[in-house]
């Protein structure tokens, strides 16, 4: 019964903490807000205009291995990473893993030049992991794949969180499924103006 009570304040805890990060922000604590309701049909603001893949990684990009990300991930999963690998850039993606004591996550941001090629790219992580599940109010567009990885679109960037490097329970026992889920709602949030 112990068990079941300690499981169950833990399960509270992953949920409140996803809830927390999504309505009050991250990175800094700010008071960012969901992407603001659109008229176009591409989910965009009509007067927006963003800025495509360059040469080098864009700021959002970078936030993905930086100190304030890391930390932030931290909090919101409550377990720190025991190192953060050197980040990568190479075809328009940038990189880099987050090492913990019985695993790893390897987060990956792919920026493209346009909507079009945005979409395509998005919808082919789409046909090569399969859905199991949409993640509605995140971004421009996130699913889950089968294999708890989440993938998430917004701009002209496509977010990867890879967790197939942790086994299906987390520590503090919280499901592999809301380890990406937490780690794509921190990273979004962190997004927010950049």
């Amino acid at each position: 019964m112990v068990g079941t009570v300690n499981g169950m304040r833990r399960l509270c805890l992953v949920s409140v903490s996803l809830v927390a990060v999504v309505l009050l922000g991250a990175c800094g604590g700010g008071s960012s807000k969901a992407s603001p309701p659109t008229g176009t049909q591409s989910g965009q603001p009509a007067s927006v205009t963003y800025k495509p893949a360059g040469a080098n990684p864009s700021v959002s990009a970078k936030m993905i291995c930086q100190a304030e990300a890391i930390n932030e991930i931290a909090s919101a999963l409550q377990v720190k990473t025991t190192s953060v690998s050197k980040p990568t850039w190479a075809d328009h993606v940038y990189s880099c893993t987050y090492v913990y004591p019985h695993g790893k996550i390897v987060l990956s941001v792919k920026e493209l030049v346009n909507e079009a090629d945005t979409t395509a790219y998005y919808n082919s992580l789409a046909a090569k992991y399969g859905k199991k599940q949409n993640i509605n109010g995140l971004a421009q567009g996130a699913f889950i794949a089968p294999n708890d990885d989440v993938i998430v679109r917004k701009d002209y960037k496509v977010l990867l969180v890879d967790v197939k490097g942790i086994s299906e329970n987390f520590e503090p026992a919280m499901p592999r499924v809301e380890v990406a889920e937490n780690i794509a709602a921190t990273i979004m949030s962190c997004w927010t103006g950049a």
